[in-house]
């Protein structure tokens, strides 16, 4: 992977691919406050790193890649640190559950979207899964917001580009690619089941 960059994002390219197992090759100053490095990363690990590199280097970073052979495994990739904000059933989001939830993460989905068991609707803000229902409808009160003010507090969901979807998926994740969207979905959809499979993957682990 070659990477241009000004000289002062240097140190956070390095750190990204080091991250993404990557070995710094050459590095060649332009002279003109640019640096051109060069990398032999893993191309796994250069699933999603492109809006990473723009992210780090405030958009400036120009990037390209080419397949220069085959190598050993270089080791598990840890691309996040953070867990997954899990649908626990089927519904439509809903202003009020999303509200009250949003102090625990980021989601990927928009009030009144439809989710299901299993689907991924955001990033938790702690490294382990948290099973949320954002469907559940406000119960009639003399007190009354309108749904207008209620979305005014809510954070903007983020929009996964497909690569940004294979590079947030984790090794019990999928990526589902319909027409209408791109979604982050667990293998195996049903909660009860898949807490059974980890706990079984856990015994076999020890």
């Amino acid at each position: 992977a070659t990477v241009d960059v000004p000289s002062e994002f240097v140190g956070a390219v390095s750190q990204l691919m080091a991250l993404r197992k990557g070995v710094m090759v050459s590095m060649k100053d332009h002279g003109s406050g640019w640096v051109r490095l060069v990398f032999s990363v893993p191309s796994r690990g250069l699933i999603g790193i492109r809006a990473k590199l723009l992210t780090d280097t405030h958009g400036t970073a120009v990037s390209s890649s080419i397949l220069t052979g085959y190598k050993p495994w270089a080791g598990e990739i840890m691309t996040r640190q953070s867990g997954s904000m899990v649908s626990d059933t089927r519904g439509a989001a809903t202003p009020y559950a999303m509200q009250h939830l949003q102090a625990r993460g980021v989601f990927f989905v928009e009030p009144q979207s439809q989710v299901y068991e299993g689907q991924i609707v955001g990033i938790a803000n702690k490294p382990n899964d948290l099973d949320v229902n954002i469907t559940v409808a406000k119960h009639m009160t003399n007190m009354r917001s309108s749904t207008a003010d209620v979305l005014e507090t809510l954070t903007p969901p983020i929009t996964l580009s497909l690569e940004e979807a294979l590079d947030f998926a984790a090794e019990d994740e999928c990526v589902e690619v319909t027409p209408e969207a791109i979604r982050v979905r667990k293998i195996i959809l049903d909660r009860e089941q898949w807490y059974k499979w980890r706990a079984r993957q856990a015994r076999e682990a020890r």
